[in-house]
């Protein structure tokens, strides 16, 4: 497969429109709908349902785009680092984080690191640890910021300084003292929304102990501000770390016995990087000595 095909195919795949790709890539529909079925006979699939005025993607189709795109960001990124003056600091580093505390410790090393390099400029995912991962094998991010527990064996990692704590977020009215710690018997008795990490929700059920068995799981998710409205909606609690955020009509209620995560800064181990990425590093070990 070439880079320039599956720039045509990620076109037409945007597009849905054959007609439409083609003028925006200025090429003639024939030579755009040659290319796509000869990409189609290469890989033996089918990527396209084409009507009249439309066309859309296969199940197949869906699969290469995701992984054209990855591709094609990949090649970019790769082009750019190359093409850059060696004796300037300059580039992107792209960063993947949850939703941490750890986020401001993060922050504050960017910030620094960018006043000392203010040509490189950073590019920041969102998302779960498994989904940063994913992006880091796949050479999109060169740096996660992951919430334990998470396997780290092909990474290098940094602890960082901050602990996560966990506590519930409850609806005014719900928890009748807010200054009261959030006990398993009481937390076990109310629907309850959970992360959507498995294996965060198996550290939080061992928490529960003997009460893990009588949950009541309303949903589960990843952003906690979905979750908070979603629990003003319906009167359930969100189990989650202390993020520091305020949401009207809710409070914050810290486990006990108190539960806390680690969270790590990783990347690919024995993996060459960008001497930004490279440069980053270093400014972040020196600061955490």
């Amino acid at each position: 497969m070439e880079l320039r095909v599956l720039r045509y195919f990620l076109a037409v795949a945007r597009e849905e429109n054959i007609t439409r790709a083609a003028r925006l890539l200025h090429l003639s529909q024939p030579t755009l709908s040659r290319q796509l079925m000869q990409l189609e006979e290469e890989l033996g699939v089918k990527l396209f349902l084409r009507t009249r005025h439309h066309i859309s993607l296969t199940e197949e189709g869906y699969l290469l785009k995701r992984r054209a795109e990855e591709i094609i960001t990949l090649a970019d990124r790769t082009s750019y680092e190359l093409s850059q003056d060696g004796h300037k600091l300059s580039g992107t580093i792209a960063i993947g984080s949850g939703e941490l505390q750890s986020s401001a410790w993060l922050s504050g090393l960017i910030a620094s690191f960018h006043e000392a390099h203010p040509e490189v400029s950073f590019s920041i995912f969102s998302g779960s640890s498994d989904s940063i991962k994913e992006q880091i094998e796949n050479g999109i991010l060169d740096l996660g910021l992951l919430q334990e527990p998470v396997d780290v064996s092909s990474y290098s990692f940094l602890r960082t300084p901050i602990c996560e704590r966990w506590g519930i977020l409850a609806p005014d009215g719900m928890w009748p003292e807010p200054e009261k710690k959030a006990r398993a018997e009481d937390v076990s008795r109310l629907p309850l929304i959970l992360p959507g990490r498995e294996h965060v929700q198996h550290e939080l059920l061992n928490w529960f102990g003997a009460h893990a068995g009588s949950l009541d799981i309303l949903a589960t998710g990843n952003l906690q501000y979905n979750q908070a409205i979603l629990a003003k909606a319906t009167g359930a609690c969100v189990l989650t770390i202390d993020l520091g955020c305020r949401y009207e009509g809710m409070s914050f209620i810290p486990l006990d016995p108190p539960l806390l995560s680690r969270t790590l800064l990783v990347w690919k181990k024995d993996q060459p990087s960008s001497a930004a990425v490279s440069a980053f590093l270093t400014h972040i070990k020196n600061a955490s000595e």
